[in-house]
C-alpha cells in the first residue's frame, strides 16, 4: 500500500556521476492509510452502541467491590421500573419465568446470574424474582448495581 514512486532525475543528453539514475521517492503516501483508519473508525462507530445489552434500569448505588469475571457470560434478569422481568432482553410474564430459567439451566455449565433491579422496584419483587431464580435453578446470584454509592462508615468515603 503506498508504495514509492520512482522517478528520473538528471537532464538532457549529458550523463553525469549520480545523475540520470533512478532513485525512490522519499515521501510517504498517506491517503491509503488515512482511507482505512476512516473505514474503522466508522465501524467501531457503528459497532460501540450495540455492545451494549440490556435493558435501560436506573441501578441503585452501593460501595460494594465488583465481582471477579468468569468465563461463560452469566444470564442476566432484569426488573424494570414498571414491575417487568426480562431474561436478557426478552420480557417474560412472571407466571412462565421459573420454568424458562430451568430450561436455561439445563443448557448452561454454571449457575450464575446477574439480577438487575430498578431502584423504584419494591423489595418484595426482588425476593420473588430472586426465589424463582432458586427453583429454576440459579443458585450463584450477583445483584447489579452502579458504584459510588454511600458508605456506612463513618469516614463518609
Amino acid at each position: 500500500m503506498g508504495g514509492g514512486v520512482v522517478q528520473k532525475t538528471g537532464g538532457g543528453g549529458r550523463r553525469r556521476r549520480g545523475r540520470g539514475r533512478s532513485r525512490p521517492m522519499a515521501e510517504i503516501n498517506v491517503t491509503p492509510f488515512v482511507d482505512v483508519m476512516l473505514v474503522l473508525l466508522i465501524i467501531f462507530m457503528v459497532a460501540a452502541p450495540l455492545m451494549t445489552v440490556g435493558v435501560p434500569v436506573e441501578l441503585p448505588k452501593t460501595a460494594a467491590n465488583a465481582l471477579a469475571g468468569e468465563q461463560e457470560e452469566p444470564l442476566a434478569i432484569t426488573i424494570t421500573g414498571d414491575g417487568r422481568v426480562m431474561i436478557q432482553t426478552t420480557e417474560v410474564p412472571r407466571d412462565e419465568l421459573i420454568g424458562k430459567l430451568r430450561a436455561i439451566a439445563t443448557e448452561r455449565e454454571g449457575s450464575k446470574v446477574f439480577l438487575r433491579a430498578d431502584g423504584a422496584v419494591p423489595y418484595a419483587d426482588v425476593v420473588q424474582v430472586m426465589g424463582a431464580l432458586n427453583r429454576g435453578g440459579f443458585d450463584d446470584i450477583g445483584l447489579v448495581t452502579d458504584a459510588g454509592g454511600p458508605t456506612l462508615d463513618d469516614t463518609g468515603n
